[in-house]
C-alpha cells in the first residue's frame, strides 16, 4: 500500500487517482488545512474504488503510529505541507514547525516500521533566483523565502538520512508551476479568496468571480516584460510520481528530478492562450512587482526523461481547457 500525505490537496488528489488507476492500493491522510473533505468522494468516483482515509496531522505522532500499525505500507508519497510563499514570510516559525518537524515525525515513524521508500514533493523555489535558464538539477540551491527554505531543509534531511543508511530509496521531485485540472472537470485547484497562483486567478476573473486580473510587473527582462514560468499540467505531474515509485522500487539511492515541460511562458502568453482556448475574455491590469518574484524560471527536464522515462505530454492549451472545464460548474 502507498500512503499519500496531503492526499486531498490539489496535486495529491490527482496523484491518488492516477495511482489507483494504475492498480496501486492507497491510503490517504490529510488534515484539510488547505483541502476539502468532498474531494475524497471525487477521488473515489474517478478511480472507481475505495481507500482508507485518516483525518490526521503529521505533527500528531500518535495518529502516524496508528496508520503504520494498521496497514502494511510499502512507500510514502509525501505532499503534506504549508505552501504559500507570502504566508511563510509572515509566519516563518509556523512553516518550519509544520513542514520540517512534521516530516521528521513521518520519517521517524517510517523508520520504526521498516518503511524506507519515499517520494518527496519539493519545489523549484529551492533554486532561488537562478543565474541562467533552463535549470538543471545540479544548479546551486538558495531558497529566498521560508517556504522554499523548509523544502530545502527537508531535502537535506533526506540526503543525510540516505547517507546514514543506504537502504533508503528516496525520490525528490522539484515541481515547477502545476496548473490545469483533471480532464473530467471534477478535480482541480480551487483556492479561497484571491489566488496566489496565476491560473486559478485567471479562471476566477474569466468566470466573473473577480473583476480584473492583476499582472504583477511588466518591466522584467523578458520578451514582453512579464514573468516567465514553466507551467506543467497537474496530470503530467501526477504521472511523474508513478514513475518515481517505479524508479525507487528497483533502484536504491536518492534521486532528484525536475518536473517541468522545459518551456517558459510569460503571464501575457498564458492569458492569450486561455482566451484562445476557451473564448473567454480575461481583463487585466498591470500592477507593481511582488517582492520575491523573479523574472524567469523554467526547467531542463531531460534527467527525468532519461532516468525515469517521464516527460510532460500535455500542452498549454490542454492546461487552459481543463482548468476552465473544472471551473465552469461554478459559473
Amino acid at each position: 500500500m502507498i500512503l499519500i500525505t496531503g492526499g486531498a490537496g490539489y496535486i495529491g488528489s490527482h496523484t491518488a487517482v492516477e495511482l489507483m488507476m494504475a492498480g496501486h492500493e492507497v491510503i490517504i491522510m490529510d488534515n484539510f488545512s488547505n483541502s476539502k473533505p468532498q474531494t475524497l468522494e471525487l477521488i473515489r468516483t474517478l478511480a472507481g474504488k475505495n481507500f482508507p482515509f485518516y483525518e490526521a496531522d503529521m505533527l500528531d505522532t500518535t495518529a502516524l503510529e496508528e496508520i503504520f500499525t494498521r496497514h502494511k505500507i510499502e512507500a510514502v508519497i509525501h505532499f503534506a505541507g504549508f505552501k504559500a510563499v507570502g504566508e511563510s514570510v509572515a509566519q516563518p516559525v509556523l512553516y518550519y514547525h509544520n513542514n520540517v518537524a512534521g516530516t521528521i515525525n513521518l520519517l521517524q515513524t517510517m523508520s520504526k516500521h521498516g518503511v524506507t521508500q519515499m517520494v518527496f514533493s519539493s519545489s523549484a523555489t529551492v533554486y532561488g533566483n537562478p543565474q541562467t535558464v533552463p535549470i538543471t538539477e545540479d544548479f546551486p540551491v538558495a531558497a529566498v523565502n521560508p517556504y522554499g527554505s523548509s523544502k530545502l531543509m527537508i531535502e537535506q534531511i533526506l540526503n543525510d538520512l540516505y547517507n546514514s543508511d543506504p537502504q533508503w530509496r528516496i525520490c525528490i521531485l522539484r515541481y515547477f508551476n502545476p496548473i490545469g485540472a483533471h480532464p473530467s472537470g471534477l478535480l482541480g485547484e480551487d483556492p479561497n479568496g484571491i489566488p496566489n497562483n496565476l491560473m486559478p486567478y485567471i479562471v476566477k476573473v474569466a468566470s466573473g468571480q473577480l473583476p480584473v486580473l492583476n499582472v504583477f510587473g511588466s518591466d522584467y527582462p523578458t520578451a514582453d516584460g512579464t514573468g516567465v514560468r514553466d507551467y506543467i499540467h497537474v496530470v503530467d505531474l501526477s504521472l511523474g510520481h508513478l514513475k518515481a515509485l517505479q524508479k525507487i522500487s528497483v533502484e536504491p539511492g536518492i534521486h532528484t528530478y525536475n518536473l517541468g515541460t522545459g518551456r517558459g511562458y510569460s503571464v501575457l502568453e498564458v492569458i492569450d492562450a486561455f482566451e484562445a482556448a476557451t473564448g473567454q475574455k480575461v481583463p487585466y491590469q498591470i500592477a507593481p512587482r511582488r517582492p520575491g518574484d523573479i523574472a524567469e524560471c523554467y526547467a531542463d527536464p531531460s534527467k527525468a526523461r532519461v532516468e525515469m522515462g517521464w516527460q510532460a505530454a500535455r500542452n498549454l492549451t490542454d492546461m487552459c481547457m481543463d482548468a476552465w472545464r473544472f471551473a465552469r460548474p461554478a459559473v
